[in-house]
């Protein structure tokens, strides 16, 4: 949420949240309650500033690149102090005095060492299999670099689920180009898919995207199973169906290309296209089967939230994804997601900070230290 300084910055500390995901990487400094009181469900905690990097942080044989991904988080920590110090220089750096002043829990505004903040989180997609080296770096390299004593490292699933339920129980299904869904009983937690466009992520973009070109080859081939409709639809976005394989398979983003045209697969639906209409109905039984296979067991009342740009595509998934979850989880009530996985690490970031962090530790899903 956002709001007007506080006027007593003594009792308040500055966090960091990270998003890292496909299409880019996101930082953000929030503002929470020094003593950790709650909101409701949810911490509180007040978006101070956001930056932006387009590009996302790229991975190697080794996992994700925890180098970039610290300097990118470093600049961008040092430009957001700054300007909530008001001083012209980073902590530690020119205008350190100025950031300094005020000396808030634990030697500065921020509540770290040398007006720090006092809490990062960092939400990467690819955590849980890619992210040994992360784990391995960023908690040393973000005490040295921003004098941070709390660092929690997340998958972006987790960071979802906190955006979007917050510290409650619940199942949390996060869809883009790929997806995954989760769930918790505040005890633990259980993960469905995410497993990447080639062996899963069933129902996500990329697969609605590459089960609707598949339709369109067939009816290029003459093929059954094909649709003439996303036939015409590839050809306008694509150019001759011929060359698709050459523009498509050597590109690093490919999962993103076949997800752009996920959206055309749900304008075909919505004008009457069989074939298209039963891409999208399968991509709605793909979400509402791991929802189901990741919620909390003896919730029957509990509540499920849907977060991502898949299901911006409106009415053609979202009408057969209600039907499937009312079948395979009856009595589960659908909520709004409160925010996205970006404000989600900023409520992580916050309930570390305020001793309140509810959701479970595991292993490569949520891991923290200095807490």
């Amino acid at each position: 949420m956002t709001g007007a300084r506080p006027a007593d910055a003594q009792r308040h500390l500055l966090v960091l949240g990270v998003d890292s995901g496909g299409s880019g990487l996101r930082v953000a400094l929030g503002r929470c309650a020094a003593d950790g009181a709650e909101a409701g469900t949810g911490v509180a905690v007040e978006t101070v500033g956001v930056r932006t990097f387009d590009e996302p942080v790229p991975t190697g044989p080794s996992g994700i690149d925890a180098g970039l991904l610290l300097k990118r988080v470093v600049t961008a920590a040092d430009a957001l102090l700054a300007e909530e110090s008001g001083a012209p220089g980073r902590p530690g750096g020119p205008g350190a005095d100025a950031a300094r002043a005020g000396g808030g829990p634990g030697g500065g505004p921020g509540g770290g060492p040398g007006g720090g903040p006092a809490a990062v989180a960092v939400g990467a997609a690819g955590m849980v299999a890619l992210g040994e080296g992360l784990r391995a770096v960023l908690p040393g390299a973000l005490r040295d670099g921003l004098g941070v004593r709390r660092v929690a490292l997340a998958s972006d699933a987790v960071t979802a689920y906190a955006g979007a339920l917050g510290q409650r129980a619940g199942t949390v299904v996060a869809a883009g180009t790929g997806l995954v869904a989760v769930g918790t009983d505040l005890r633990r937690w259980r993960r469905a898919d995410g497993w990447g466009h080639l062996l899963g992520d069933c129902g996500g973009g990329a697969w609605i995207g590459r089960a609707g070109l598949e339709a369109a080859l067939r009816a290029h081939d003459g093929r059954r199973g094909g649709s003439a409709g996303l036939r015409e639809r590839a050809e306008a976005v694509f150019g001759p169906l011929d060359g698709l394989p050459g523009l498509l398979y050597p590109r690093p983003d490919r999962a993103a290309v076949l997800a752009s045209f996920a959206p055309e697969v749900a304008r075909c639906a919505a004008d009457g296209d069989a074939v298209a209409a039963g891409v999208v109905a399968g991509a709605a039984r793909h979400v509402a089967e791991a929802a189901a296979a990741v919620h909390p067991e003896g919730d029957e009342g509990g509540v499920i939230a849907l977060t991502g740009g898949l299901f911006r595509i409106g009415e053609p998934l979202l009408v057969p994804l209600r039907a499937a979850l009312a079948e395979l989880l009856p009595g589960v009530r659908a909520v709004p997601a409160g925010g996205d996985p970006l404000s989600g690490a900023l409520t992580v970031a916050a309930a570390l900070a305020g001793g309140t962090l509810r959701l479970p530790r595991a292993p490569g899903l949520l891991d923290t230290c200095g807490d």
